[in-house]
């Protein structure tokens, strides 16, 4: 189905099952144990051996000799893989990851694979890795973003890998207007890496028979994840199957092949039986990607009144040679209107382990700086933040005059945010509110994220009983996406919800658009509705009624007087109807679809430790039809919950001699506890956006995370008139300038 928007007659727009709040219609066997993961499934292959990984000890440098009798030997060992025996590997061309994936003999970061341990049992195989040893040639590696900034200064940003044009974007005589603007701001701000830190490890399971191989892994790209692993494996897809059903997070941490798939494989090929592996939390952080610290400089010019004339943002961010830049300056392009910009994006090369997507890439670090310099200019022209954003506001792309948004609802977001979380109370003037031993402020801060359109297919079966089976190779990553893939299919045919039967994440299933970027929603469902709408022809068609106007409601395709039951239409051998959603260029290209929110926070600091309280939190959202308002919430709220440990707690802490992150673990690596969250509300526009999909819909997993620590931060300030631009806001950076108060 290609899409045009907008649609004529839509079955979605009853909103008879679509739209209401729905119980998640996996979640009895998650809840029991009995959705199995990619680790457990016990049952998927027999005689099963464990997998261990081995990292490199060194962050960059050679091995020069790996000695692995001692393992060979030790009890259980079943084989080792290393780049010795590991065949002839290739790097797949869309792949991210720009390290390889198996050291040897260069090594690329700190815990980059180089050997793989299979033997009867985990212990075995974790015991006879401490046996292996490797001689390394150490080499010198750069760690510090810092000092790399330094010595990039005054260069110009580098065009991407692979080509391009340079990473910077020039509207008007920026140079001339901020030096002309009665009122300015420039300020440098800087956020640290950050981890993923979902529930469930990377794990496999990988099993040949034959020349034929199959896997239970934990990925958010099924279709990527075959494209990706034939091409490294040099083995054709049709001989490849990935299966992936349920995920214990992901953030953007299983958007492609990591280690887990890849030695699984190559373990079991070696090993001639099924291995199964999970990488270590330690592996997770220093071998399979994270979000790269950034400082970014942002420079505002304004009149008097408030209406911004220039607008200028830099990022800086690492990654590894050939690796991309955190694009932090991402929202810049789009959020506010000026006519005058420069954005540029600088990465540079560090030889720490990769810098790779995480929830929200480029906006959720971009907006940590950007709405704190919103804040910052509002105070230096005395007007309230919220108003001066909505003076900001802007109906068409800001770098390209005439292009309209296809939907902006920003300046209702932040209108109905301030009035319900009472900002009129707001004490302008930091420092002024206390309750006892806490002072108090609100801060806000916008919310952006842009709606990617991607093509995605399904295949939808009709019994004779009226069940309706999808099958799309989707996957949910906890975000409610076997519920609302469910209610498509019900509102469209026209049956209850526990008509339809739901299959997810095997590459057997026709490609959709996978889970990240916040587009898998709109545009999964949006392809599970065109599979639909062809079953609904096929009917139609099969009774020789008009699939222009025939109707479909309470299980049955209704036609003048005619009332059939469609279970009785398919018969015994049923019917089967597959198709995907395609859209049409001018969809994409002749408006900039995006969505928008706002975030408002209040903070409590103690006036003698500096500890902060958030103590409550509203989100906004402006995305289109909300699919299932009960799912979508929890994916705000827990978005909200990664904004807070983004601006409080957050950071991989690097080595800067040896080149690692220290704190790769659970315990060190600190995110939020239910202790540190309240109460959270989520208020979510009655909107649709006909140019988005078929549904109408856009994402949220993602826009609920971006903006929400520049609120926090801006809470902070207001409570306390201590303006903290450096990522996360501790306790030290806060008592360093509180002034001494009586508690």
């Amino acid at each position: 189905m290609k899409f045009d928007a907008p649609a004529g007659i839509n079955p979605i727009d009853r909103l008879k099952v679509v739209g209401k709040a729905t119980d998640r219609i996996e979640g009895p066997l998650k809840v029991t144990g009995k959705a199995p993961y990619a680790y457990e499934r016990h049952d998927v292959a027999k005689n099963q051996a464990y997998g261990y990984l081995l990292g490199s000890a060194i962050a960059k440098g050679k091995i020069l000799r790996i000695d692995i009798d001692a393992a060979k030997a030790a009890p259980g060992v079943i084989t080792i893989v290393t780049s010795e025996n590991a065949g002839q590997l290739a790097k797949a061309k869309m792949i991210q990851n720009v390290a390889k994936l198996l050291a040897g003999p260069e090594v690329e970061h700190y815990h980059q694979s180089v050997a793989l341990v299979v033997a009867e049992t985990y212990e075995q195989a974790r015991s006879a890795s401490r046996l292996i040893k490797v001689d390394y040639e150490k080499a010198e590696g750069r760690f510090d973003l810092a000092e790399q900034i330094k010595q990039d200064a005054g260069k110009e940003p580098a065009p991407p890998p692979g080509g391009g044009p340079p990473p910077v974007y020039r509207t008007g005589d920026f140079d001339a207007a901020f030096a002309e603007a009665p009122v300015t701001l420039d300020a440098t701000y800087s956020t640290p890496d950050h981890s993923h830190a979902m529930m469930e490890p990377h794990a496999t399971i990988a099993a040949w028979d034959g020349d034929e191989l199959t896997v239970w892994t934990s990925t958010q790209m099924v279709a990527w994840a075959v494209r990706d692993l034939s091409e490294t494996l040099r083995i054709p897809p049709a001989k490849l199957r990935v299966i992936s059903p349920y995920i214990g997070g992901g953030f953007g941490a299983k958007l492609r092949i990591r280690s887990d798939i890849l030695f699984a494989a190559l373990g079991a090929r070696l090993a001639r039986r099924p291995v199964k592996l999970a990488l270590e939390r330690a592996h997770i952080m220093n071998n399979t990607g994270h979000r790269a610290a950034t400082v970014q400089r942002i420079r505002l010019g304004s009149t008097r009144d408030g209406k911004l004339t220039s607008i200028a943002h830099e990022g800086w961010s690492g990654n590894l040679p050939g690796g991309r830049p955190e694009n932090s300056v991402a929202q810049t392009r789009l959020l506010y209107a000026a006519p005058h910009r420069f954005i540029a994006l600088r990465k540079l090369d560090l030889d720490l382990p990769e810098g790779d997507s995480m929830r929200a890439p480029g906006e959720a670090p971009g907006l940590m700086a950007l709405e704190i310099a919103m804040d910052e200019m509002a105070e230096k022209l005395g007007m309230d933040p919220v108003e001066f954003r909505v003076i900001n506001d802007t109906m068409e792309d800001p770098e390209k005059p005439g292009r309209p948004f296809s939907h902006r609802a920003l300046v209702e977001c932040l209108r109905q945010g301030a009035k319900s979380f009472g900002w009129d109370k707001r004490q302008a003037k930091p420092g002024t509110v206390r309750e006892g031993r806490w002072r108090i402020g609100l801060g806000v801060a916008a919310a952006f994220r842009n709606n990617l359109l991607r093509p995605s297919a399904a295949r939808v079966r009709l019994d004779g009983k009226g069940i309706v089976t999808v099958e799309t190779d989707m996957t949910d990553i906890g975000t409610g996406t076997y519920t609302i893939v469910a209610q498509t299919a019900a509102e469209t045919m026209g049956v209850a919800l526990d008509k339809v039967v739901v299959k997810l994440g095997d590459s057997s299933f026709p490609a959709s658009a996978g889970s990240g970027g916040q587009w898998g929603a709109a545009n999964s469902t949006a392809g599970v509705y065109a599979a639909c709408m062809k079953l609904r022809g096929m009917l139609a068609t099969k009774l020789g009624f008009d699939p222009a106007v025939a109707d479909f409601s309470d299980g049955r395709i209704i036609s003048g007087e005619h009332r059939i039951l469609i279970g009785d239409v398919a018969g015994n051998a049923g019917l089967v109807a597959e198709d995907s959603i395609e859209y049409n260029d001018a969809i994409s290209n002749d408006q900039q679809q995006s969505t928008f929110g706002s975030h408002f926070v209040e903070a409590a600091v103690d006036i003698a430790t500096g500890e902060t309280r958030v103590r409550r939190m509203l989100a906004v959202c402006s995305a289109g039809r909300i699919l299932n308002p009960k799912a979508a919430r929890s994916q705000m709220i827990g978005a909200m919950v990664m904004g807070v440990g983004g601006a409080l707690m957050e950071a991989c802490a690097v080595d800067k001699k040896q080149g690692f992150f220290v704190n790769h673990d659970l315990a060190s690596y600190e995110v939020p506890v239910h202790a540190d969250i309240p109460h959270q509300e989520v208020i979510f526009l009655d909107e649709t956006d006909p140019r988005s999909t078929p549904m109408k819909a856009k994402g949220v997993g993602e826009l609920g995370i971006c903006g929400v620590s520049a609120a926090v931060a801006n809470a902070i300030y207001n409570a306390t008139g201590v303006r903290v631009r450096d990522y996360p806001i501790t306790l030290e950076k806060l008592i360093a300038e509180m002034p001494d108060e009586d508690v």
